[in-house]
């Protein structure tokens, strides 16, 4: 755990997505003004997500569905994808949601490059037409959690599975397929780096 500028960063390793989840939650609800704000970087076992906007979904790969209360539709996490969760209070600093969503597009486009462009009407970051970044947040009160989620070095194929984020046919793409050799743990800290510095700023 490392603290920057007011903001605390922890590294959960690899850990199982509802007991995360959970853990959002407690940390949200017993929160309040004189908390500071948390960024946790994870790595999820393989699994699919549906955000309140998602339809059910079936799969026949044996990887779980689970139910989140982000917004957005259906994703897939797994090993080699950085999972970047922003506990972040946006009223304390200001921020409303639309460009809190900005703000976590822009940090992976600095990140990426200036080939990573954002969507109209489709919250992430792409790449050719290609996701490479999902992003969905829920904000209670004023505080936001839930976050980004950046393919690094992944198996791609599950995605295959499912409508990513509710777009039929979309294409994915990671990092590593883009040129940039950082192992997943790397880039993490410097999304989270970018994050820290977008929020300093806003």
């Amino acid at each position: 755990m490392t603290i920057v500028a007011d903001v605390v960063v922890k590294r959960l390793g690899r850990a199982d997505y509802e007991p995360t989840l959970e853990a959002m939650r407690r940390f949200t609800r017993a929160r309040d003004d004189g908390t500071a704000d948390e960024l946790w970087l994870v790595e999820h076992p393989p699994v699919y997500t549906l955000g309140q906007g998602a339809a059910p979904v079936t799969v026949a790969n044996g990887i779980p569905v689970i139910t989140a209360d982000r917004g957005g539709e259906v994703t897939y996490h797994g090993p080699g994808q950085v999972v970047l969760y922003t506990l972040v209070d946006l009223g304390r600093r200001g921020i409303k949601v639309k460009p809190f969503v900005r703000l976590l597009e822009q940090a992976v486009i600095d990140l990426i490059g200036r080939s990573a462009v954002r969507r109209p009407g489709a919250p992430g970051v792409y790449v050719d037409g290609a996701k490479v970044a999902a992003l969905g947040i829920r904000v209670i009160k004023g505080r936001a959690y839930h976050g980004v989620a950046l393919n690094v070095d992944m198996d791609l194929s599950p995605f295959s599975a499912i409508d990513p984020c509710g777009y039929p046919g979309l294409l994915v793409t990671q990092t590593r397929d883009l040129g940039l050799p950082d192992t997943p743990a790397a880039m993490g800290e410097k999304l989270a780096t970018r994050v820290i510095h977008q929020l300093e700023n806003a």
